[in-house]
């Protein structure tokens, strides 16, 4: 065992007391692949070009040769290494590792800096750092102020290349290699190759040393890939059912966007899921409490944009869900590889709507040589099915423990007034365990139909938007269909006025419809939807709408209210019927 240890440990890299100390502390044993190669090959000093995943260790990789070039005595405030990486969270994590790494070190000053956080912060930590790890915008800042000079730097590290091009920072990354002395070592990393990465490494690289690894970290073969096909803006409904189904812990919910990341998580969060969002528009201070929630457990569901999510270690992550389909196969990989983590098993599940969506998604597992399988949607009939049997797990560990002396007496009462014990047994579980059923809307691949004679019976609904919003019928009806289970023939009579608009809904689903047009938009605008009588045409409800528009109306519509004969003041109404 010691000889094994000799020969793959990080003894073979000769390193000081110091940092075998704190390697120790940290708990690693032996080197990653991408660590046996990029360590002998920088302390050669030779330009690198490494292509490598998140989580195969890139950042002790290049981090422990920077931190043997300093001279501790000599350098203690000239920035003589610095690290450029795409996000704030990699900037935070990577100046962490450092830290840790120089935990028994003197005179070794690693200092991040990122936007979103106070700038004269930063400035004083720069007067006495040298090693500076940033965001390339964020370090121009500084480059600009004259708060940081780079004309020391002997070695420039640019990591998660790619995605750094990919967020518009190459001008910003030449910029800063150009400041920085022609004889430095520069290294790069990056998960893929594209054009752009190589015309920086032909611009700024000499003869490099180019290595690869793999992230042993990210297994496929530890991670369950599977995916559900929902009918056209069903999506979200989809998404809360696997989550009731499948209860995870912890998961995450990756968008294309960071508006629907903000949409998701407020739909989530009213449903009763403690969710939130990350994505880049989040303060800094946002963002560190949101991660802190995340990794301690108290948040349990994360949705966040592919950016936004690099540099997330949590290793506990039960279930990703791709909300919307990866824009590549990185992407795909890069998604599911945050569950399933250090040999423990994982699940992903993403969420299609239509036939091109599972064509795009079967591309990526042929690409990827993934197993990706079709699961039903779970009805709300399987989510109880689920619970009862939780609950019938709880009642059965409780029967284990001793049962308290009162509660054998209330049971014994109840008996004396000629209950039986399967009826006592049977309200205490309902007693219990009700308001914890779920009461959800079953998805379908297909919409509800109707037929010509078989819809007798239609109610209305009351949508807060009207002409003055340049509302048009097909826009309601648009709305309605997407987000429900009806068609457009369903629909009946649609009356808009100035300020609202009344629908006619059968009758059935009128409780579906207001439940799935919560959140929804008409021509881009949020809407509020409630039931409407006929006799509360004239009610206060109504009145309430009329009188928080009045402003409005009398300066958009008076001339044309004054020449309206054709009813009310103010209420000037088109009307279509659909399905009629």
């Amino acid at each position: 065992m010691t000889s094994e240890k000799q020969i793959n440990g990080f003894e073979q890299f000769n390193l000081s007391e110091q940092l075998n100390r704190s390697i120790a502390d940290m708990g690693f044993e032996y080197p990653t692949d991408i660590q046996l190669q990029a360590i002998p090959a920088m302390r050669s000093g030779v330009d690198i070009i490494g292509r490598s995943q998140t989580g195969t260790g890139k950042t002790m990789a290049f981090a422990i040769p920077a931190i043997e070039m300093i001279n501790a005595q000599k350098d203690k405030s000239r920035v003589l290494a610095i690290i450029m990486l795409p996000t704030r969270e990699l900037a935070i994590q990577c100046c962490n590792e450092i830290k840790k790494l120089t935990k028994y070190c003197e005179g070794i000053r690693p200092v991040e800096v990122y936007g979103g956080a106070p700038m004269d912060r930063q400035i004083t930590k720069l007067k006495r750092a040298n090693i500076v790890i940033g965001t390339p915008g964020r370090i121009m800042d500084h480059m600009r102020r004259r708060t940081l000079r780079l004309d020391s730097v002997k070695l420039a590290v640019m990591d998660e290349a790619d995605e750094m091009l990919s967020m518009g920072f190459k001008e910003d990354m030449e910029t800063i290699l150009r400041d920085t002395p022609a004889n430095r070592q520069t290294v790069l990393f990056s998960a893929t190759m594209p054009d752009s990465i190589m015309s920086i490494t032909e611009e700024f690289l000499v003869d490099p040393l180019i290595i690869s690894a793999v992230n042993k970290n990210i297994t496929l073969d530890n991670i369950k890939q599977s995916y559900v096909d929902v009918p056209q803006g069903r999506k979200t409904d989809a998404l809360k059912l696997l989550l009731h189904y499948f209860s995870p812990s912890l998961s995450m919910v990756f968008c294309n966007t960071k508006k629907t990341t903000e949409e998701i998580a407020a739909s989530l969060i009213q449903s009763g899921f403690n969710a939130d969002a990350l994505h880049g528009d989040l303060k800094q201070s946002q963002r560190t409490a949101i991660m802190e929630r995340f990794k301690n457990g108290s948040l349990s569901v994360l949705v966040a944009t592919d950016v936004a999510a690099r540099g997330i270690d949590v290793t506990d992550v039960e279930y990703v869900f791709n909300y919307d389909i990866p824009q590549n196969n990185e992407y795909y990989v890069h998604r599911i590889g945050r569950t399933g983590r250090i040999g423990k098993e994982g699940n992903s599940v993403t969420i299609c709507s239509g036939r091109r969506q599972v064509i795009s998604l079967l591309d990526i597992a042929k690409n990827t040589k993934s197993n990706i399988n079709q699961i039903p949607v779970p009805t709300g009939d399987d989510i109880n099915f689920h619970i009862a049997e939780d609950n019938i797990r709880k009642v059965s560990q409780t029967l284990k423990e001793p049962i308290a002396q009162r509660y054998r007496d209330m049971v014994n009462m109840l008996l004396s007034e000629g209950n039986s014990l399967f009826d006592i047994a049977a309200a205490a579980l309902q007693l219990h365990f009700r308001d914890k059923e779920i009461k959800i809307l079953n998805i379908t691949a297909e919409k509800k139909q109707y037929s010509e004679n078989g819809i007798k019976d239609y109610s209305k609904i009351m949508l807060n938007i009207g002409r003055a919003n340049r509302v048009a019928p097909n826009h309601i009806v648009a709305s309605i269909t997407e987000k429900s289970i009806l068609h457009g023939k369903d629909i009946g009579k649609i009356e808009i006025y100035d300020d609202c608009s009344i629908v006619s809904v059968p009758t059935d689903s009128i409780d579906e419809v207001l439940d799935s047009m919560y959140g929804a938009k008409v021509c881009g605008k949020p809407v509020k939807v409630i039931p409407y009588e006929e006799k509360r045409k004239d009610s206060g409800r109504l009145r309430k709408i009329h009188q928080d528009n009045k402003s409005h109306n009398k300066k958009t519509h008076g001339k044309a209210d004054s020449k309206n004969k054709g009813g009310k003041k103010g209420m000037r109404r088109s009307s279509a019927r659909h399905g009629k």
